[in-house]
Parts: C-alpha cells; sequence; structure tokens
C-alpha cells in the first residue's frame, strides 16, 4: 500500500489561496502581513496538520530558530504583559522563546545574555533591565538585539522607551485639576531611568502648577507591593498632610491601597491614588484604579517584529504607542 506523500509549502499555498513564497516568509516569521491573512493560513496549516523540518531547516539557514527573552524578573505581573504580546506574535512563526531573568542586576543580566548567545539563540530581546547602552551594542555585535527601555538604533540593535516623563506629568495633573494640592509620590527604583523620568514628570506637573516642590512628601519605594506598602506607612507616620498619592507603579499603589486600608483611611474619600501600568489587577481593585495605561503588550509585538528585520538584514523599526491616563474610582475631587 502506497503512503501518503507528506504535504509540502505548495500544498499549504493551494488551499490558502496565497503564494507559497508567502506560506514560507508567514512560517519564517519573516514578512510582516495582516492579522487576518496570517491566521488565514495558520487555520490551514492547522486543519492539514502541517508540520515542517525546522532542525533541517535551520541547519541549512544557520539558524535555530529560538529568540532569548530576557526580563528583570519573572514573577512580575507586568512583564507577563510584555511577555504575552511576545508569545502571541511567536505563535506560528517557527519561532520558539527561551526566557530568562537578570533579576534587575547589571552582572546576572549579561551572564544571561552571555549564556542564550551560547545557546546560539537568533536574537535577544531585552525587557529593560540594568546593562547599559555600550553594553548592549557589544553584545549585539553577536547577535541582533530588540530592547525595550533603552532609546538606540543601530545596524544590529534597535531600542525604544516610552513616555514615562510626560505619563507621570498627567497623572499629577488629574490630581491638581481634581483640586488636591498636597500630592505625595511614592518613588520606585533610584537607579532605574523609569523611576527617575516619573519622579521628573511629577515635579514638572507641580512646577507647571505653582505648586511648591515639597521633599517631605516624596518616599522611597521600590516598584514591588511591599515597598508601597511600607512607603505609605512612612508617609502616614510622618504627620506629613496629604491628600493625594501618585504611586510610581501599580504594584506600589496597591501596596500603599493596602496600608491606606490598614490606617483606616478610604479611597477616595479620604485619599486619592494614581498607579502606573494599568496592570490587569488594577482594574478589579477596591475600588478600581486610576492609572496611566503603558501599551507593553503592544510593544511586545513590535518587538518580534523589529527582532524578525534584524534577522533578516531590513532595515528595523519599532512602534511606540502613547500612554494613556485610565481614569477609574481611586481618584475623586476635593470637596
Amino acid at each position: 500500500m502506497k503512503s501518503k506523500e507528506p504535504l509540502t509549502v505548495i500544498d499549504v499555498a493551494r488551499e490558502a489561496g496565497v503564494s507559497p513564497s508567502t506560506v514560507s516568509r508567514i512560517l519564517n516569521g519573516t514578512v510582516r502581513v495582516s492579522d487576518a491573512k496570517r491566521k488565514s493560513v495558520e487555520k490551514v496549516i492547522e486543519r492539514l496538520g502541517f508540520t515542517r523540518n525546522l532542525m533541517a531547516r535551520g541547519l541549512k539557514l544557520g539558524r535555530t530558530h529560538t529568540l532569548g527573552i530576557v526580563m528583570p524578573e519573572v514573577t512580575s505581573s507586568f512583564w507577563e504583559v510584555s511577555l504575552k504580546g511576545i508569545e502571541d506574535r511567536l505563535r506560528g512563526s517557527g519561532y520558539a522563546p527561551m526566557l530568562t531573568s537578570g533579576h534587575w542586576d547589571a552582572e546576572q543580566e549579561a551572564q544571561r545574555v552571555e549564556m542564550l548567545l551560547q545557546r546560539q539563540v537568533d536574537g535577544i530581546i531585552l525587557l529593560s533591565g540594568r546593562l547599559s547602552v555600550d553594553e548592549i551594542k557589544r553584545f549585539a555585535a553577536r547577535r541582533p538585539m530588540a530592547v525595550f527601555g533603552r532609546a538606540l538604533e543601530t545596524k544590529n540593535a534597535i531600542g525604544a522607551i516610552l513616555d514615562n516623563r510626560g505619563g507621570a506629568f498627567e497623572a499629577t495633573t488629574h490630581l491638581i485639576e481634581l483640586g488636591h494640592r498636597q500630592i505625595a509620590f511614592i518613588a520606585g527604583i533610584p537607579e532605574h531611568p523609569d523611576a527617575a523620568a516619573r519622579m521628573i514628570g511629577y515635579r514638572d506637573a507641580l512646577e507647571a502648577a505653582g505648586i511648591a516642590y515639597d521633599k517631605k512628601l516624596v518616599v522611597q519605594g521600590d516598584f514591588h507591593e511591599t515597598g508601597g506598602f511600607n512607603a505609605m506607612n512612612r508617609l502616614i507616620d510622618s504627620g506629613r498632610g496629604f491628600t493625594a498619592v501618585f504611586a510610581a507603579n501599580d504594584q506600589t499603589a496597591l501596596g500603599a491601597r493596602l496600608a491606606l486600608y490598614r490606617r483606616g483611611l478610604r479611597l477616595p474619600d479620604d485619599v486619592s491614588l494614581v498607579g502606573f501600568d494599568d496592570l490587569p489587577v488594577s482594574r478589579y481593585s477596591t475600588p478600581p484604579l486610576t492609572t496611566v495605561h503603558q501599551p507593553v503588550y503592544e510593544l511586545g509585538r513590535s518587538l518580534v517584529d523589529a527582532m524578525f528585520d534584524l534577522i533578516e538584514g531590513r532595515p528595523a523599526k519599532l512602534e511606540v504607542p502613547p500612554m494613556q491616563l485610565i481614569v477609574r474610582e481611586s481618584t475623586r475631587r476635593r470637596s
């Protein structure tokens, strides 16, 4: 009995109504096509049960079809959103992610990048972290790198930053427009550029409104819930009056919200609270949190597109969507 002939790219193309080269490029993840066309081809692939010998193809092209993903930490719900964007964009591309964490430490981060390079990944996506631009460029001389949190563009590397300063300005201005004048700020990690930019945006908004900056209303956090909880307790214990708080990120805001609750202060009746990031949990907190939405899911997808361009030697670009203030029930006009 004659065995069934294996399916080819030509079979998939015929069923999907596209050219074989389009199918091949979609499988390789090396072409930007509409979501509708990609999904149509993926449905045909699934229905026909088509598979490719990625090992043989990788040997032929000198590739492993893996991408290294370096995150500051794997337990953060913020980075989970970015990772979902990356994974969704990789689906159907033939590429597999290899995930690791640098734990907010430059030395560990460099070690993780080196480890991924030794495993012959085809490129590395770096999500923020502590590596300097010069270090990133040195690594990019060996493999393409697409970076979130650094502004750079070279032959083999591209990076982009979001407007943290502008987002913080908008968050603080929202509180000012609600009539608040004593606005506390729970800062992020001192050495982190995003934290520094949000501090500047906070001060910019105060200055624009003619409100004097009061360093006693600024308390140190660490971008985590525990840091926000402890910072809010220190602020309350200081005796310094405040009617609103801008937290450097949503995790900080959630910790601060718990401290306010434990101290008998209600949101937003006694204190208005604004976060930064728009984590999924923020819309379900009690009350739902006013925050600045960071389009990190979309940026995750864009980082993959830029990586594919770099791998193929094409000019790469990173689409950077704007931030947006999301007003919910944790803020109220001061009575």
